[in-house]
């Protein structure tokens, strides 16, 4: 995409009143990053890198800067994909750039304004139409410029849990070779032939990168609450029939969530600075205590494996 057509970009002023900054870090599942892949695509896709700026080294860079800087300039990005919860840009000497946002990590486009990305200045406090557009910070590790003099793209990240990570062509990565099938791509079939060999909750099962890459608490705990089964459930109690009902909600949350633009319950925020809107039509994730929407009875937490479960007792068994 050349200059003319960034001419075109739309203004990206969007600014969106998070009621959940205070909640805990959340990490990006699936729906996140691909809302992230969907919209950053046009912003790097057929375009020549010009510049690559960087902070100082750190654990964020799994490349360090000045070999990351070498090997991304002059370069154009051929294409975008996701690979579980990663994204993988595809350059035209045949290298990769990978990219793990992290819990924190925020990947958009120069120009974008949101109350996410300025919650941790005094900015925040000010009204939607005094706020500037976001300016790079220390938090911004990565800052990608481009011939054609449109947009830049940039990586923040506060606690430098993200990760980016430049592959020689043909070279293979460890994180992404223990990573099982897609989860929108796995069958009924698939997950059962794994679930029948576990005698672990199910929860932990869905969980499992190396069954289902993706899948993360939030739209484990939705699935099962759809298909009516407690996350306590011992995988290899399901049936071939549960088996594919649960892998079909899984996959519906995941396309719901996608079509909201993803769960902004922390730092999450779009490359265009919008929020998702898939937060408000959970039914259990995070609603201890609430009364569940379909039977009324209070959402019940408990810990599977040092991580929260919500579950309603009633309608799942």
């Amino acid at each position: 995409m050349g200059a003319d057509g960034f001419a075109k970009w739309p203004a990206m002023q969007s600014v969106s009143i998070c009621v959940h900054l205070w909640q805990k870090p959340y990490m990006p599942e699936l729906p996140e990053v691909e809302v992230t892949r969907r919209k950053i695509a046009p912003a790097l896709v057929g375009r020549v890198i010009a510049g690559v700026r960087t902070t100082a080294p750190s654990y964020f860079f799994l490349t360090p800067p000045p070999l990351l800087k070498r090997r991304l300039k002059g370069r154009t990005v051929t294409a975008l994909a996701r690979v579980g919860k990663y994204l993988l840009a595809t350059l035209d000497d045949g290298s990769r750039l990978l990219i793990h946002l992290g819990m924190t990590g925020q990947l958009f486009v120069q120009g974008s304004s949101s109350l996410r990305l300025l919650s941790s200045t005094a900015r925040a406090t000010l009204k939607p139409e005094q706020q500037p557009a976001f300016k790079p910070d220390k938090h911004t590790h990565l800052r990608l410029s481009f011939s054609d003099g449109g947009p830049e793209v940039w990586f923040r990240d506060t606690r430098k849990f993200g990760k980016v990570k430049w592959l020689a062509p043909g070279e293979r990565d460890a994180r992404l070779a223990k990573l099982g099938p897609d989860a929108l791509e796995v069958t009924g079939a698939e997950f059962h032939a794994t679930a029948r060999r576990r005698r672990v909750p199910v929860k932990t099962v869905l969980l499992d990168q190396g069954v289902l890459a993706g899948v993360g608490n939030i739209y484990a705990d939705e699935a099962l609450f759809l298909t009516g089964l407690r996350p306590t459930r011992k995988a290899n109690t399901l049936s071939r029939a549960q088996c594919s009902r649960l892998v079909a909600s899984v996959q519906r949350v995941l396309k719901r969530s996608i079509e909201t633009g993803g769960s902004s319950i922390s730092d999450y925020v779009a490359p265009d600075g919008q929020d998702g809107a898939y937060q408000d039509e959970r039914m259990v994730y995070d609603r201890e205590g609430q009364p569940c929407k379909v039977c009324g009875a209070p959402i019940k937490r408990v810990v599977i494996g040092q991580r929260s479960a919500h579950f309603c007792p009633k309608c799942q068994n």
